[in-house]
């Protein structure tokens, strides 16, 4: 098992289309070249189907010993149901089959956490606290990250309840940068509810386009979002703070609708003065 080295984290979400790779990379090549320039990736493809272990181990293989990965459950474990024309299977397979895929990854100590991401729907109601512990009961000897996306998680009466139920599962909470637009986000709770980590997502702070569900580009839309660094000026206490809390920070940056992702981690990595140890080696042009 690798040990960890880099007490701060930065890194984007998915790393197939970002300004990173020479002209006429295979897509094969990308997480090598990925490595070498961050520690930590989000692997969003596993929402929409779980991944083969043959997959995760090459995974595991093209990074270096540090590298870290945040898995996003797959969408039917977090109540956003099945994709037209997936096949109908009992909840206990879907689990079986989550926790196969992430067990080289946890064998290799490379998982971080698999994320939980549950819909804007998904309020905060006797029912669904229940599934969450029903998840974490599931993936018990599993880093367990938890991100809402429903404000009433958040609400004066719930506040504390929420993050005292995420401490008493052991569950990480997911702290959000995103729009303030109505239901469906989340306000900034700069909390962290286990020891070992805390996870930031960085969504932007597009608030037209955060609800506009009627655009056929409407996910494009959402997460178009280039940061100013004053803006993220602001996370420098924030990360300062929970620095006091935990034993690592995990900084994961999804504002990618037009490629600004990596550019603001560059820039977070700026502000904070932190540079990664155990990085891929970067590929030599010519000269």
């Amino acid at each position: 098992m690798s040990s960890v080295i880099n007490p701060i984290q930065i890194g984007v979400c998915g790393w197939g289309d970002h300004d990173l790779y020479p002209p006429g990379t295979q897509a094969r090549e990308k997480l090598a070249i990925y490595a070498a320039h961050f520690p930590v990736v989000e692997v969003d493809s596993t929402f929409y189907a779980i991944a083969p272990v043959e997959r995760m181990e090459r995974w595991v293989n093209e990074t270096p010993e540090s590298f870290r990965f945040v898995v996003k459950a797959y969408r039917e474990l977090t109540g956003h149901g099945r994709l037209e024309k997936a096949p109908v299977r009992p909840w206990r397979e879907l689990v079986e089959d989550m926790r196969a895929s992430l067990e080289p990854m946890l064998r290799a100590g490379k998982l971080e956490a698999v994320l939980f991401q549950f819909p804007p729907w998904y309020d905060c109601s006797q029912k669904h606290v229940k599934y969450i512990r029903r998840v974490r009961e599931a993936f018990r000897d599993v880093p367990v990250a938890v991100e809402f996306r429903n404000q009433s998680w958040f609400y004066p009466d719930f506040h504390d309840k929420t993050l005292r139920l995420l401490e008493q599962e052991q569950c990480i909470h997911v702290i959000c940068d995103e729009p303030q637009a109505g239901e469906g986000s989340v306000p900034l709770v700069v909390a962290a509810t286990v020891p070992e980590q805390a996870i930031v997502r960085f969504h932007g702070r597009n608030v037209a386009g955060w609800n506009n569900t009627g655009q056929p580009n409407w996910r494009d839309v959402r997460y178009a979002y280039r940061y100013e660094e004053a803006e993220l000026a602001e996370w420098v206490g924030y990360v300062r703070q929970l620095e006091q809390r935990v034993k690592r920070i995990t900084l994961l940056f999804n504002n990618n609708s037009q490629g600004d992702a990596v550019d603001s981690a560059n820039l977070m990595m700026r502000l904070l003065g932190v540079e990664f140890a155990g990085l891929a080696p970067r590929q030599l042009g010519i000269f």
